[in-house]
């Protein structure tokens, strides 16, 4: 045997959505139902576990055999549930190859019922699927069914699990077409020991601050209907009645961007201008983290299975998972230990006493909710600027290369660049510090005016003439990356019309094969764009007729799977994304070769839970060696210790 090729079902009463596949083993009736296998590609068999029967002796010690490679689409879940189903340590993640990662890297969707159909697999999944996942596998009016009280339904449900695991074979078919970079392979491996690992929770400051959250918000809507004499003001349809009553005029909308504008209609009344207030406060919804947190948290205190490996359409980025640290909010506060203090204590007067914004405090608290185990210290390490850096070396912008390499200020440098001055931070033309800052963020991928006021263009003050000239301003300077979007953009054109491979900056292929537009990386790492095609745009007036680029993908709003237009900057911005991605990863495989503990990781940070004799230094070495593949690079990595995880 080479291959096992496997799919399970199971039933567990905990909901696997809310607490994750390592939280949902732990329910006392967590048991698998249903086993399907495949050895080498041939027929598949199944394995009624609830039934009473037992896997053949040679499926069972293949489980547990490195020499052989065990499938399934998004393995992690089979993995963890057969391991703790067997009682088993966890399995090693080297053993096993996810087809749903293989799909992810050739941009195909994360779902096997959608990849499915994109790839147009002739019987694709049952539809039936979801019905009798609710019936056998969840708890019904708190009662579990058995196959014995529906036979029928139980049949369907065994066919609906083998044909998953025909379905898997004929996507892994077509996704093997697209070799892994070999990093990658072991990166994901190294990924999934993360995510076995955990965080601990500071369980204490996770429970009371979520109690701190309903209570408070129970407050505020009691002082709100006291306000409005509404029953619930919390509902838009009766706020946006009140406050049109107030404001003599029609409100049709209150999301948060409207708030400001609405409070100048009604700033004669304070009431109203409290309602607001209130409003403003019922809507955050980070402190929801902190129940999300409680949700999937393991019995040893550790939460775990925080991130998607190669979660990202496109550039192959993690994605965040159950409490999506990818976005955690920011932390202001200089008092944050006697903020977390007050938390513990579990007293919430005392905690509105000391702080007048409690739902914006309990936000800045959430990261630290994350702690080092006794013993341990995290080390916090991330790269600078990383974006900046890797355009900059993938176009040739040697200015802006030379800024990093002598440790300059890269909003500072762009700034007077753009206007043919000194800039210092605190010193000569420092107001100028912020159009460079905004610059950089918001213009290196072919963005303009609307890209600046997304970044916060007018709430810096700025109006639509000065952010033109800001991005005209910008581009002057870096001429380099501005035309690195049209070479990016005319190879791509040219590889799917003619079928030919193209090399760019750094070495970079761009070709066309399989119907996918493929973008091979410095590292070896390839990104893909299933069906791309090149046609016209045909317009009416002065504009013209052009040629533009489209692909399928998943609409990000939407979450269908569309055509999608890309262009230049675009496909800039991708690539420089997926590179920095690949650089974090170079970092993950190089810390776990030296022995430390990550337990997560953001973007462009590692987290490092340490023991005594491992250094912030020990981690920030590890940042600063040259990766091969772009040795000239000038990168720089910085950190700082502390017992719980927070933004230094």
């Amino acid at each position: 045997m080479k291959e096992l090729s496997i799919d399970i079902e199971t039933y567990s009463s905990y909901d696997l959505a809310s607490c994750g596949v390592y939280r949902y083993t732990e329910a006392p009736d967590f048991t698998i139902l249903l086993f399907a296998y495949s050895i080498d590609h041939g027929p598949v068999q199944i394995c009624d576990f609830a039934s009473g029967e037992q896997l053949p002796s040679e499926v069972l010690t293949a489980l547990r055999d490195p020499s052989v490679t065990k499938t399934a689409f998004n393995a992690a879940f089979e993995r963890v549930c057969i391991s703790r189903h067997f009682g088993w340590p966890l399995i090693n993640p080297a053993q096993w190859q996810c087809t749903m990662v293989r799909a992810a890297r050739m941009g195909l969707p994360l779902s096997l019922e959608q990849c499915a159909e994109v790839l147009r697999i002739g019987q694709g999944k049952m539809k039936e699927g979801r019905a009798l996942i609710r019936y056998f596998s969840c708890p019904v009016k708190g009662k579990r069914n058995m196959p014995a009280e529906a036979p029928e339904r139980w049949a369907l449900f065994k066919q609906y699990c083998i044909r998953d695991v025909e379905v898997e074979q004929a996507i892994l078919s077509k996704v093997r077409r697209l070799q892994p970079a070999p990093f990658d392979e072991e990166l994901y491996a190294i990924d999934q020991l993360i995510n076995d690992r955990g965080v601990l929770l500071d369980r204490a400051l996770a429970e009371n601050a979520n109690r701190f959250d309903d209570e408070y918000k129970a407050h505020l809507l009691e002082e709100a209907k006291q306000i409005t004499g509404m029953d619930n003001p919390n509902s838009p349809a009766q706020l946006r009645e009140y406050l049109s009553r107030i404001s003599c005029m029609p409100i049709s909308t209150i999301g948060k961007r409207d708030l400001d504008d609405i409070e100048r209609y009604v700033s004669h009344s304070p009431s109203a201008k409290r309602m607001l207030a209130i409003r403003r406060e019922l809507g955050k919804t980070s402190n929801s983290k902190y129940r999300a947190m409680l949700d999937c948290v393991c019995n040893d205190g550790r939460i775990r299975g925080l991130l998607q490996f190669c979660g990202a359409s496109r550039t192959g980025r993690w994605a965040g998972r159950l409490v999506q640290v990818q976005n955690l909010p920011q932390n202001h506060l200089k008092d944050i230990d006697y903020a977390r203090s007050l938390v513990k204590q579990g007293d919430l007067e005392e905690f509105c006493l000391n702080y007048g914004n409690p739902t914006q405090v309990l936000s800045e608290l959430i990261r630290t909710a994350f702690i080092a185990r006794d013993g341990r210290t995290f080390h916090v390490c991330d790269f600078s600027a990383i974006e900046a850096r890797v355009i900059a070396w993938l176009a040739g912008e040697e200015w802006v290369l030379n800024v990093f390499r002598q440790g300059g200020d890269i909003y500072c440098a762009t700034a007077g660049q753009m206007f043919n001055c000194k800039v210092e931070k605190h010193g000569a033309n420092s107001e100028l510090r912020q159009k460079g800052k905004i610059a950089v963020l918001a213009l290196g991928y072919g963005g303009g005016v609307a890209a600046l006021e997304a970044m916060g263009g007018s709430r810096m003050g700025l109006t639509q003439p000065e952010m033109r000239d800001i991005m005209q301003r910008w581009r002057s300077a870096n001429p380099h990356i501005v035309r690195f979007w049209s070479i990016i953009e005319s190879a791509a054109k040219r590889a799917i019309k003619t079928g030919e491979s193209v090399t760019i900056h750094r070495g970079i292929v761009v070709s066309h094969k399989w119907g996918l537009l493929l973008i091979t990386l410095p590292s070896g790492r390839t990104i893909c764009y299933p069906r791309a095609t090149v046609g016209m745009e045909y317009n009416d007036g002065w504009r013209g007729d052009h040629e533009i680029i489209e692909y399928e993908g998943c609409n990000q709003i939407t979450k269908k799977w569309e055509s999608i237009r890309t262009y230049g900057g675009k496909l800039t911005e991708n690539v420089v994304q997926a590179i920095a991605r690949d650089i974090l990863g170079c970092i993950i495989l190089r810390a776990h070769t030296a022995g430390l503990d990550i337990v997560f990781h953001i973007h462009d940070e590692i987290v490092v839970e340490a023991a005594p004799q491992q250094t912030l230094h020990d981690v920030e070495h590890i940042f600063s060696q040259p990766i091969q593949w772009c040795r000239d690079l000038p990168l720089k990595g910085a950190g700082y210790s502390t017992p719980y995880y927070l933004k230094d």
